[in-house]
């Protein structure tokens, strides 16, 4: 896939995820060959589909057939998925909401289930907490850039800039963390980066937008919720950090994830 396929492969899913999401989001990414482009073009359709549905808001049980796929499975079903805590999660293919995680989404507990590999998981996972954050330092700027206070734009009070710059850095370090995965523990770790970088994403916004950060009309809350449900999934941020601790020392050694 070349730029300019790529450029209208993405121009294609934000229009499609602007339009439809949940279950209608799922046939639609169905009709559009979402199984052929996980199995032909993984590293191109993964972060650009998974990181769009964090910009956009919208949801669907994408990571069921990266799992699936990874497992030499077949797409389209619904794998138990471990969630923080030590629960099991199944994330439902219908539009049935209403859960205890997220009422915006058909995740349901059940009892554990068979383990999968969950590095591929992971690293998806990892694109969308990152493209929640990216979701949340655009309504963060645009507010700053749009409002004034004390006769000055918020965009030029010191503080509120080191609050976006640290959320930039964050994100933009967690980018890098997730192109760089290519084993078991460079998933992990970047999974880890970018759930940590999302909640540093949902501190620093809350705070720069203040009051209408929490009103339900502001759409920062949905991704906020959405960036604390996603960390949980296949381990938290902060889980995973013990998880690759436990295996670095367990090794005694600290491997080379990049060649720099």
């Amino acid at each position: 896939m070349d730029a300019a396929e790529r450029d209208l492969f993405a121009q294609t899913l934000r229009k499609t995820m602007t339009a439809a999401s949940g279950r209608a989001l799922d046939t639609a990414l169905a009709d559009l060959g979402w199984s052929d482009l996980l199995t032909e073009v993984p590293d191109v359709a993964v972060p650009l589909t998974f990181g769009l549905l964090g910009e956009t808001g919208a949801h669907a049980p994408l990571l069921n057939d990266v799992l699936l796929h990874a497992a030499g499975r077949a797409v389209g079903g619904t794998p138990p998925l471990p969630y923080t805590g030590g629960a099991w999660v199944v994330w439902e293919r219908t539009d049935e909401t209403g859960g205890a995680l997220d009422g915006a989404l058909p995740l349901r507990t059940v009892a554990a289930g068979d383990p999968v590999p969950l590095a591929a998981g992971r690293r998806a996972l990892g694109w969308w907490l990152l493209g929640t954050g990216r979701a949340m330092l655009a309504l963060a700027r645009s507010h700053v850039l749009d409002r004034t206070q004390f006769g000055r734009p918020l965009a030029s009070f010191q503080a509120v800039r080191h609050r976006l710059a640290e959320t930039l850095v964050a994100l933009d370090g967690a980018e890098a963390t997730l192109v760089a995965a290519a084993d078991d523990l460079g998933c992990l770790l970047a999974k880890a980066a970018a759930g940590q970088a999302a909640l540093t994403a949902a501190r620093h916004c809350q705070q720069v937008l203040g009051g209408i950060g929490f009103t339900a009309e502001h759409d920062l809350h949905r991704h906020v919720r959405r960036a604390l449900v996603l960390d949980g999934l296949l381990g938290s941020a902060r889980e995973l950090t013990r998880e690759a601790g436990a295996l670095i020392r367990e090794g005694r050694s600290a491997p080379r994830l990049v060649q720099l």
